[in-house]
């Protein structure tokens, strides 16, 4: 794109001037919005300039942008899409940002990318319930939502951090909203993460509850506590664990089974087949934590080789790229996938 069609694209109520091909300036209409996708002491844009190796200089509700022609065109459409995103009334956070320039990323290395709009502007899948509006923030998040809302059953696959957990949750609640579907049904596995809980008191729901908090978390975070509350109360958001689900048919559901790596080959099969009527499952977890005892083969690893091309799948696989989570998070997850490669090297040639 040359510094003349940067200057004519602007359905956004920004201006863009263009002096050459690496340079140009935009300019926000409104101050407040310009001063709020700037971000306090202008973080924003330091983050883009870190991100993407360019120079960017505000300058009252301007902003002077140059360096590379890829990096500076992925700028623009960042920030193009952030202030759209405010004047639609909803807020820009640094998660945003960051989300924003993966997503621009993506836009120059995958052309076809079914989140790009004609003149290059950005368009993520969003999930959105009464309370809360949640944005792809990576190219996978945003194939992972899309499947949510196509597919009858969805694997979500892949390191911590990635949202797969979450985003199952909420579109669970967006089609409660929307009258979808009549429940929510929440499973999961009751296998401690290498630790020996011993015998915990209370009846099925409060043995069950600390296994399910992040499942609890994210319908809280999307849906009034109130609301929940009354869901779990009247049946309508159920709890149900893994071994409790053989002989039912579950229809006109929402059904989600997180840290599935925890199932056996058995429990995976009886779960999958558990699918009624008018029902969506959605099957989350990671291969890469495996808590099961020595020997015992993944029901989730054998899932994913057996039912390799069956239609009506879908299947998402996130990787250390798309944790949304504290940066950080995504060198330790590549930093154990390397080592962990190391060791499967060497085991395969002591063999």
């Amino acid at each position: 794109m040359n510094g003349r069609e940067l200057g004519s694209s602007s359905a956004r109520q920004s201006r863009t001037a263009a002096t050459d091909a690496n340079h140009f300036v935009l300019t926000f209409e409104n101050n407040r919005f310009a001063s709020e996708l700037f971000g306090q002491f202008d973080q924003n844009l330091k983050l883009l300039e870190e991100r993407l190796h360019i120079d960017a200089r505000p300058r009252g509700n301007s902003v002077a942008i140059s360096g590379d022609l890829t990096a500076t065109n992925q700028a623009r459409r960042a920030l193009d899409f952030l202030y759209e995103r405010l004047q639609k009334g909803g807020a820009v956070e640094v998660s945003d940002v960051e989300g924003a320039i993966r997503m621009a990323q993506a836009a120059d290395d995958q052309l076809q990318l079914p989140t790009l709009e004609r003149k290059a502007k950005l368009s993520m899948a969003q999930i959105s319930t009464r309370k809360k509006t949640i944005i792809a923030r990576t190219p996978t998040q945003d194939a992972y939502m899309r499947a949510l809302e196509r597919a009858e059953l969805v694997f979500g696959v892949g390191p911590a951090g990635t949202g797969k957990t979450y985003l199952a949750v909420a579109q669970a609640a967006q089609l409660l909203e929307r009258g979808a579907i009549d429940r929510i049904i929440l499973s999961r596995p009751a296998v401690e993460a290498g630790e020996r809980l011993g015998f915990l008191p209370g009846d099925m729901k409060e043995k069950v509850d600390p296994y399910l908090r992040p499942l609890y978390d994210a319908l809280y975070d999307m849906m009034p506590a109130d609301k929940v509350d009354r869901a779990i109360t009247a049946g309508v958001i159920e709890i149900a664990p893994l071994a409790f689900m053989r002989g039912r048919t579950l229809a006109n559901a929402a059904v989600i089974l997180d840290e599935a790596q925890n199932t056996t080959s058995m429990q995976m099969k009886m779960f999958l087949t558990r699918l009624g009527e008018n029902a969506r499952m959605i099957v989350t977890g990671d291969p890469s934590q495996v808590d099961l005892p020595r020997g015992v083969k993944s029901g989730l690893v054998e899932a994913l080789q057996i039912l390799k091309g069956v239609e009506g799948i879908s299947v998402v696989r996130f990787k250390d790229v798309d944790v949304v989570r504290h940066p950080l998070v995504g060198r330790i997850v590549r930093a154990y996938d390397a080592q962990y490669a190391v060791h499967e090297e060497s085991e395969d040639l002591e063999r």
